[in-house]
């Protein structure tokens, strides 16, 4: 990746030691003013490639840009490959996934170098201050200075100048030749930074998610996770590792009920089955009746008569029929054999859904559910579902069709089932922080299951 003319040597690395000890490490971002530093409490036995995650958590930085370290005080010293040198630039040399801390520094004052986003160039020293005799437990953070300078800001230039303003009370005298108005640059700016308000405790909450273990999962989302953990992408991980991820993968037979209600009762309204019409549609009674008895009536404008003019009733038929709830044959839609007896029994009724998910035939549509359910299995609130989801496909290599540069929105049909089983239908379409009882716990039985 780096291109030299005299390309340097191999890091050095000692033998593991015999006794693994700690180290108080100093983190400085170089060349700041005032400087901005962290200060840790680290075990010896943490690979580089761990390492990697503690500077940024520590920092404050998203993992957004490539890295690497560095033995040695110059530009040219030896540096260690991550996985993204060897996999997709086909370089060599020492993997930082085999390197522990302490076999490239042990001793006072023993310093290494690491490089974050090569354009912005964010160099820092990591500097041993103090050798502690026992390892800890955990990695600590004991002293900061200062909050990390926003992503993409430019460098240490352009930090200076975003940092200035902030301080100046937004002083339009100040506002950095970057924007070209204030509201341009509070619209960009990471709500409430503010360079001089940062604390242990905020780093130590973001440490926390690195002794974290995720769930164990299945299917295809062990493929995504891989893939991630192999270009050092945390955030899936981070997800999967949360608390309400490791809660319960089943249900009480009243939340089966509330959960599958929809469902229920546009199964109850087909009965022993219907005509469409000509076109296709569910006769206008069912939908009426459908609409009225889910709520949607209550939000939905409209006459809610016409399946074609009520979207929410065509959403729930087109996803029950993906679910092998329903089935349509020579212009009549009926019950599947599979659930005429299930429809009287909420609980069987789950399961089923439940093995039927993520749905979705074509490869986003497929990485999107499994990236949908790993959101929704831990316990995020709704409001948070399509934005996480769609950061984690663009995470995956996945892109708005209209806005290349853009994260790509999180619709698919895995989310829409998740969304009747959740209320929405009589609730509306709407952002809430409520989480219906049993919702996650659907979401952990699929990943489970598969």
């Amino acid at each position: 990746m780096f291109d030299r003319l005299d390309k340097p040597a191999h890091p050095e690395v000692t033998p593991v030691p015999e006794v693994t000890r700690g180290s108080q490490l100093r983190i400085d971002l170089r060349d700041t003013q005032p400087p901005v530093w962290r200060r840790i409490e680290v075990p010896g036995d943490l690979t580089l490639n761990e390492l990697h995650e503690v500077v940024q958590r520590s920092m404050g930085w998203t993992n957004s840009h490539l890295h690497r370290f560095q033995v040695g005080p110059g530009y040219d010293s030896p540096c260690f490959v991550t996985r993204y040198d060897v996999e997709m630039e086909g370089e060599d040399g020492v993997l930082e996934d085999d390197v522990r801390l302490d076999q490239v520094v042990a001793t006072k004052g023993d310093a290494l170098r690491y490089e974050y986003d090569f354009g912005d160039g964010w160099r820092h020293s990591l500097k041993v201050e103090k050798v502690l005799d026992t390892a800890p437990d955990f990695v600590r953070c004991i002293g900061v200075r200062l909050a990390c300078p926003p992503e993409d800001c430019g460098g240490v230039g352009g930090y200076a100048d975003l940092a200035a303003w902030v301080r100046s009370g937004h002083d339009d005298a100040l506002l950095p030749c970057l924007f070209d108005t204030a509201a341009d640059a509070h619209r960009w700016l990471p709500d409430g930074w503010d360079p001089d308000r940062f604390g242990p405790e905020d780093v130590n909450d973001e440490l926390a998610l690195i002794t974290a273990e995720p769930v164990a999962v299945s299917g295809h989302l062990v493929e995504i996770a891989e893939e991630f953990d192999r270009h050092g992408i945390t955030l899936l991980r981070e997800v999967l590792a949360r608390p309400g991820s490791h809660g319960t993968s089943e249900v009480a037979p009243d939340e089966a009920a509330r959960l599958t209600e929809a469902y229920r009762i546009l199964l109850d309204a087909l009965g022993d089955g219907v005509d469409l019409t000509a076109a296709g549609w569910l006769p206008p009674r069912i939908v009426a009746q459908v609409a009225e008895a889910t709520g949607i009536a209550g939000w939905h404008i409209g006459k809610n008569s016409r399946e074609d003019q009520t979207y929410p009733v065509a959403m729930l038929r087109d996803s029950a029929r993906a679910l092998g709830l329903l089935s349509v044959r020579k212009g009549r839609i009926a019950l599947t054999s599979a659930v005429r007896k299930a429809k009287c029994d909420p609980v069987a009724l789950w399961r089923h859904i439940v093995t039927r998910l993520p749905l979705g035939s074509k490869e986003r549509e497929i990485d999107a559910g499994w990236l949908t359910l790993a959101v929704v299995a831990s316990d995020a609130p709704p409001s948070e579902w399509r934005a996480e989801t769609s950061v984690l496909l663009g995470l995956r290599g996945w892109r708005s069709t209209h806005r290349p540069n853009a994260d790509p929105r999180a619709d698919n049909p895995t989310l829409e089932v998740l969304g009747f089983l959740g209320g929405q239908a009589r609730a509306g379409w709407r952002d809430t922080d409520e989480l219906a009882p049993g919702i996650g716990a659907t979401a952990r039985a699929v990943l489970h299951l598969r």
